[in-house]
C-alpha cells in the first residue's frame, strides 16, 4: 500500500515560504509516490491536534498562486518539543498519528527552531526503528541557518529593505536642513538583513550612510562621533541598525532586561527609538526612527524572483531526498559563483544545523564597524534579482484565500 505525506510550516513568515510549500506539493503530486498530501494547520501543533488540509488534488494554477502568496498558507506555530529524556509521550502521540494516517514522509518548512523539531523527530524515529522520512526545508528572513549559503525568504526581505530605504532617502532629501533617520531592522543575533540595506545605495545617494550590525560591539559615544561627521558631510543622514546591537559587554542597547520567548530568545524592540533619543539629546537636530518590524517579512508585492525560484526548488528537492530514502536531512544550497550567479541544491544532516546561528563574517564588516565590504555586496546582489508578477484585485495585491486559518478547529 502506498504511503501518504504531511507538510507543515513553522516559525516566522516570509514572502517565499509558500513557494517552498508549493514545491513540496508539486513534487509529491508529480512523482506519484504518495496517495495523499496533507498540510498540517499551525505546524507540529496541527499534527498533534489532527488539523489537516488535503492538498492532493491541487492543480498548477493553485500551485502557481500559492508560490506567490506571502506568509504561511498552512499557518504557523512557535512550539518547542520537549527533550525525549524528559517527556517521550508527545513523540509517542505524534508517531501514533503518523501510523494511523499511514505517513511515509514528514516535511517541515522553517528556520532554526523548526530544524530543532526535525532533528528531535528524526532522532525518535531512529530510536524506535521507524523508517518515516523526515526532511527539513529551510526558511528565514534572518539568513542565520548554517550549512547553507543563504536561506529562502532572506532575498525577498533584503529586496524590501533596500527598496524601502532608497524610498526613505528620497523622502529625506527634500528638506534643506540637517536631519537623521534611524531605520531599525530585524536581526537578533545576525545582521544579514541590516547589511542588505547597503543595496539601497546608487550613483547619487550613499544612504544608508551608517550601518550597524550585532556581530561587532556598538559604542554609543563612537556612534555620535560617526554621526556628527556624516551630518557635516551629507546634511541628511540615514542610519540602518539591527535590533540586536549590543555593547562591548554583550548587553542589548535597548532590551537588556527583555523577556524571553519559549526558545530562550530575548524579545527585542526599541533600538531605533533608543538611538533617536540619544541623537536628540547629543545633537539637538531633527531626528526620527522607523521600526520596519513585520513589514519586511511578507511584502509579496516586492518579492525576489531568485528567492521564490530557489524556495520552490528547495521544496521539490526535499521530496527528492525522501524519495531517495534520505531522512534527518535539511535541504541546503551551495553557491558556485557570484557572477554569473550559479548554485546547486544538496542536503545536510539536520543535527548539524539545529540550534546554531550563522553570523555575518566580521571580515565583511569594515574596520570602523559602521559599514559593510564589497564582499557583502557581491554576496547580496544575486539574491534580490528578478521581479515577481503580482495579481491585483481592485488595485490591491490579491493572494490566496487563507480563511481556513481563522477557523476554530474542534468546535
Amino acid at each position: 500500500m502506498s504511503k501518504n505525506c504531511i507538510v507543515a510550516q513553522s516559525g516566522g513568515p516570509t514572502a517565499a515560504i509558500n513557494a517552498s510549500l508549493a514545491g513540496v506539493v508539486a513534487a509529491a503530486r508529480d512523482f506519484g509516490i504518495y496517495d495523499k498530501i496533507y498540510g498540517a494547520i499551525h505546524g507540529i501543533q496541527g499534527v498533534l491536534k489532527k488539523h489537516f488540509l488535503d492538498l492532493s488534488d491541487k492543480d498548477d494554477a493553485f500551485i502557481q498562486k500559492l508560490a506567490r502568496t506571502p506568509a504561511m498558507y498552512l499557518g504557523s506555530c512557535r512550539f518547542k518539543l520537549p527533550d525525549m529524556k524528559d517527556d517521550v509521550s508527545m513523540y509517542e502521540e505524534i508517531f501514533s498519528i503518523f501510523e494511523e494516517m499511514n505517513i511515509g514522509a514528514f516535511f517541515y518548512i522553517g528556520g532554526n527552531d523548526s530544524m530543532d523539531t526535525v532533528a528531535k523527530l528524526s532522532a525518535y524515529a531512529a530510536s524506535i526503528g521507524n523508517d518515516i522520512r523526515i526532511i527539513g526545508v529551510p526558511k528565514t528572513i534572518d539568513n542565520d541557518l548554517i550549512m547553507t549559503d543563504h536561506t529562502p525568504g532572506f532575498g525577498s526581505a533584503a529586496k524590501y529593505i533596500a527598496s524601502s530605504i532608497r524610498e526613505i532617502a528620497y523622502d529625506t532629501y527634500i528638506y534643506d536642513l540637517e536631519s537623521v533617520n534611524i531605520i531599525e531592522i530585524m536581526g537578533r543575533d545576525a545582521g544579514w538583513l541590516t547589511a542588505a540595506s547597503v543595496l539601497a545605495r546608487n550613483e547619487f545617494s550613499l544612504a544608508p550612510h551608517l550601518i550597524y550590525l550585532p556581530e561587532v560591539a556598538f559604542d554609543k559615544e563612537q556612534f555620535i562621533t560617526d554621526l556628527k561627521e556624516m551630518v557635516k558631510k551629507y546634511k541628511n543622514v540615514i542610519v540602518a541598525v539591527s535590533e540586536g546591537i549590543r555593547d562591548k559587554d554583550g548587553n542589548y542597547i535597548s532590551a537588556t532586561n527583555a523577556a524571553a520567548d519559549k526558545f530562550g530568545h530575548a524579545q527585542l524592540s526599541g533600538a531605533g527609538k533608543t538611538l533617536e533619543y540619544l541623537v536628540k539629546e547629543k545633537l539637538g537636530i531633527k531626528v526620527r526612527s522607523v521600526e520596519v518590524n513585520v513589514l519586511q517579512r511578507c511584502a509579496g508585492h516586492m518579492a525576489s524572483m531568485t528567492d521564490l525560484t530557489e524556495s520552490f526548488l528547495s521544496g521539490k528537492h526535499a521530496v527528492v531526498l525522501a524519495k531517495n530514502g534520505e531522512s534527518a536531512q535539511m535541504v541546503s544550497l551551495h553557491r558556485l559563483s557570484n557572477a554569473p550567479y550559479t548554485y546547486e541544491l544538496s542536503n545536510t544532516p539536520v543535527s548539524e544545523v539545529a540550534n546554531q546561528a550563522k553570523e555575518v563574517p566580521v571580515s565583511w564588516i569594515t574596520p570602523d564597524h559602521h559599514d559593510v565590504t564589497a564582499e557583502m555586496i557581491a554576496y547580496l546582489k544575486p539574491l534580490v534579482a528578478g521581479e515577481v508578477p503580482t495579481d491585483y484585485a481592485d488595485g490591491i495585491a490579491d493572494y490566496l484565500d487563507v480563511s481556513h486559518l481563522t477557523k476554530v478547529y474542534g468546535k
